[in-house]
């Protein structure tokens, strides 16, 4: 694998980072390839717990696809670039574990298709989103025309779209696009912190609600609740449940294994 993204393991904390920064960390067939290869390998790995996502360089996250690299592209290259991304967005919802974005800088395009692919993301002031694809006389092709309404409402997503807008951290907050924003040098800090709190809870629960929130939410309520119901039956035939239940009588802090 090349260096375009890097993995990177401490304790049952895994960090992505998008490693680019001589061209915003923009998207091209290798780093679509390499982030793929990465999610994967996250969604068979038991011993980590949490994902955080993040951009290497001081200017951005992600300022979307390489359109330098586009620039020559036949049909069917277009067409083969299309099947990669697409299989690299499936990638990253297929990964089990909570992922964090955390995004600072530019995050335009499919850096906003990306980020809104996580499951929270934390942005820093000078964080810059937007799904501006229309002024380049194409579409947003990552999922942005799907995610984004579902976060922020149909209305304002085709205002967003349709206008190709950026819009600052503080607007994105204002709109739902983002969880938290907090100043630069607080960033990974707070990204941190909030995997803190989540690495005390059993991961294996923690897995399963995200399977039942991310199953049910397209689906008709009563089915939505079906979901649910065959996670809650996981979580309940878990080790970390017994432990839990445990751990609460004994009145001591449970000891999770993720399973």
């Amino acid at each position: 694998m090349s260096e375009t993204v890097v993995l990177q393991r401490d304790g049952h904390v895994a960090t992505v980072t998008l490693n680019r920064p001589e061209v915003l960390n923009a998207i091209d067939n290798t780093l679509a390839a390499d982030l793929t290869a990465v999610c994967e390998e996250l969604a068979s790995d038991t011993a980590t717990w949490a994902v955080i996502m993040r951009g290497a360089g001081e200017r951005a996250f992600c300022a979307g696809a390489d359109l330098k690299a586009r620039r020559d592209f036949t049909p069917q290259q277009w067409s083969e670039q299309r099947q990669l991304l697409r299989r690299t967005f499936a990638a990253m919802r297929a990964v089990p574990q909570p992922m964090i974005a955390a995004v600072h800088g530019y995050a335009l395009g499919g850096g906003t298709e990306l980020a809104m692919l996580c499951d929270m993301i934390i942005a820093s002031q000078d964080a810059v989103f937007g799904l501006t694809e229309v002024s380049l006389g194409i579409i947003p092709g990552g999922g942005g025309t799907q995610s984004l309404p579902r976060l922020i409402g149909r209305q304002r997503a085709k205002e967003l779209i349709f206008a190709a807008r950026r819009i600052p951290a503080e607007e994105a907050l204002r709109l739902g696009l983002v969880n938290q924003v907090v100043a630069r040098e607080e960033l990974l800090p707070t990204v941190h912190r909030l995997v803190d709190e989540i690495l005390k809870n059993s991961p294996f629960a923690v897995r399963q609600a995200k399977w039942a929130i991310d199953q049910g939410a397209d689906l008709p309520f009563p089915d939505g609740l079906d979901r649910e119901h065959e996670a809650y039956m996981r979580a309940i035939a878990s080790e970390d449940r017994r432990e839990g239940i445990n751990a609460f009588n004994e009145k001591r802090r449970p000891q999770f294994q993720g399973r």
